[in-house]
């Protein structure tokens, strides 16, 4: 079987399965003491491109890429470790900015690894502290689900690089947002938060899973970066599926009894995940991992 076929969902399932990791409960892992450890990797050619993206914003987003799986914990970060493969032909000054870009949010970066491969990669470990860590289990019937900014700003900026269209939306996807004060203030009362890395669809049936209950969203309640219908009507894609199937926005979600963020709809009774665009069911077009979309 081949990962094309299963995806990443499927891949965590079957490792999880076979005993060989332990449950995929949160965006970080939990330690003893309120530790919190999360790991991203960005590869060239998958995650990135360098004739769409400098070296300091490639170093930001791997930074913030990570940091928004410690703001989904409710974290504190502490610090950071850095992994770079590039090929050795790489410029030391574009090393620097790289690095200068991880600075950038302000946690200090204490070690790493450098090695040198046939295309860059770029692998982050954040590190942090959390008095509690909601995870993606506790969602509840009754609970609202709340974001904690507009969405589908990144997909509007990959596919106005993709497309060549001039629109402030690039840096969108070259420079995500931080939540790290919004995950604080949601992990004290969230029954379930995560963040939306893979897309609101995506990441909303990770919860539903884990929860056992099932997320409604009504889509004209979900708030949409200023400019992202343009480029959607510009390339002839549904907006929804910008907003809710690429992912890479980098917001929260949450299940909560009240929260002050736009909520977008409900946990009920059942499984899965329901969109409804003024009362009716709709269907998106999603990116996964490993081909399978």
């Amino acid at each position: 079987m081949q990962l094309s076929e299963i995806g990443e969902t499927g891949l965590l399932a079957e490792l999880e399965r076979r005993g060989l990791v332990l449950g995929i409960e949160n965006d970080a892992a939990e330690l003893a003491g309120g530790l919190v450890v999360t790991q991203d990797a960005l590869v060239e050619g998958v995650h990135f491109r360098l004739d769409w993206t400098s070296w300091r914003d490639l170093g930001y987003k791997a930074a913030a890429v990570n940091l928004s799986d410690l703001a989904a914990s409710g974290a504190q970060p502490e610090a950071l470790l850095v992994t770079l493969a590039v090929p050795g032909a790489t410029l030391l000054a574009d090393v620097v900015q790289l690095y200068e870009g991880l600075s950038e949010p302000g946690v200090p970066i204490r070690g790493g690894d450098v090695a040198s491969a046939p295309r860059a990669t770029l692998s982050v470990t954040a590190v942090g502290r959390s008095k509690r860590v909601p995870g993606r289990s506790g969602a509840r019937p009754g609970d609202a689900l709340v974001v904690t900014g507009p969405l589908g700003g990144s997909a509007a900026g990959y596919l106005a690089l993709a497309e060549a269209i001039a629109t402030p939306l690039r840096d969108a996807h070259r420079r995500p947002p931080l939540r790290l004060r919004e995950g604080q203030l949601l992990a004290s009362t969230a029954h379930a938060l995560m963040d939306l890395s893979d897309g609101l669809v995506s990441d909303a049936e990770r919860i539903a899973a884990r929860s056992g209950c099932k997320l409604v969203i009504e889509l004209e309640r979900v708030p949409i970066v200023d400019g992202v219908k343009e480029v959607a009507e510009r390339v002839g894609r549904d907006v929804w599926d910008l907003v809710c199937g690429f992912g890479e926005d980098y917001e929260l979600l949450a299940a909560v009894g009240d929260a002050p963020f736009p909520t977008i709809g409900w946990c009920e009774a059942g499984a899965g995940v329901e969109l409804r665009l003024q009362g009716e069911h709709h269907e998106v077009s999603r990116w996964r991992h490993f081909g399978d979309a």
